[in-house]
C-alpha cells in the first residue's frame, strides 16, 4: 500500500515530458461544440431582457420616490402642518411644564363633565368655544414656528391656555348649577 514518494515523482516526469498528438486540441474543441452547442443569440436576448426589467424596476422605484417625496403619506386625523409646529415645550423645559399643566388639566376637567340631554345645548357651545381657541393656538404656534420665540406670542399662548381651562371651570359651574336646579325642582 505504502508507496515511495520518490519513485512517484520520477514516474511523474516520464509523463510530463511525453506531448499530446498533433490536432488533439482541435478534435477535443469540436467533440466540446457537438457536445455543448452555443447558442448566442438565445443568451443576448436573454441579457438584454434581464436589462430593460432592471431599468423598468429602476424607474418604478424612482417614479414612486419621487411621488412619496412630494406626497408624503398624511395622517388622517392631523393635518401634516401640526407635526411641524413648534409648542412652547420646544422653548423651554419650564414652558413645557406650563403647557403639560394645562393641557393636562383642560383634558382632566373634560373628562369629568357628564354629558346628559338636558346639558348638551349648553355643552355643545363651550366645545365649540373651545374649538375656537384651539385654532387660535394653532395659528399662534404657527407664528411661534415662523417668527421664532418672542414674548407677546408666548404670553398669547399661555394666555389661550388659561382661557381655555377657565372656561371649562365655568361650564362645570354652569352644570352644577343646572343640576342643583333640576334636583330642586324635582323636590318641589
Amino acid at each position: 500500500m505504502a508507496q515511495d514518494i520518490r519513485k512517484l515523482f520520477k514516474n511523474e516526469d516520464k509523463l510530463t515530458n511525453e506531448k499530446m498528438p498533433q490536432g488533439h486540441e482541435a478534435r477535443f474543441l469540436n467533440k466540446l461544440d457537438e457536445a455543448l452547442p452555443e447558442t448566442k443569440h438565445e443568451g443576448f436576448r436573454f441579457n438584454l431582457m434581464k436589462i430593460a426589467a432592471s431599468v423598468v424596476i429602476l424607474f418604478g422605484l424612482g417614479y414612486g420616490a419621487f411621488k412619496f417625496m412630494r406626497h408624503p403619506i398624511e395622517n388622517t386625523d392631523q393635518p401634516q402642518d401640526i407635526v411641524q409646529l413648534k409648542t412652547l415645550g420646544d422653548i423651554s423645559p419650564d414652558l413645557k411644564k406650563v403647557e403639560d399643566y394645562y393641557l393636562a388639566n383642560i383634558n382632566l376637567e373634560l373628562s369629568k363633565i357628564k354629558l346628559t340631554p338636558a346639558n348638551k345645548e349648553l355643552f355643545d357651545s363651550y366645545v365649540n368655544r373651545l374649538q375656537e381657541l384651539n385654532a387660535e393656538y394653532k395659528v399662534l404656534s404657527k407664528e411661534l414656528t415662523e417668527d421664532g420665540p418672542n414674548e407677546r406670542t408666548v404670553d398669547a399662548l399661555i394666555n389661550n391656555l388659561k382661557f381655555r381651562l377657565d372656561l371649562l371651570y365655568r361650564l362645570k359651574e354652569q352644570l352644577k348649577d343646572i343640576s342643583n336646579a333640576g334636583i330642586s325642582e324635582t323636590s318641589a
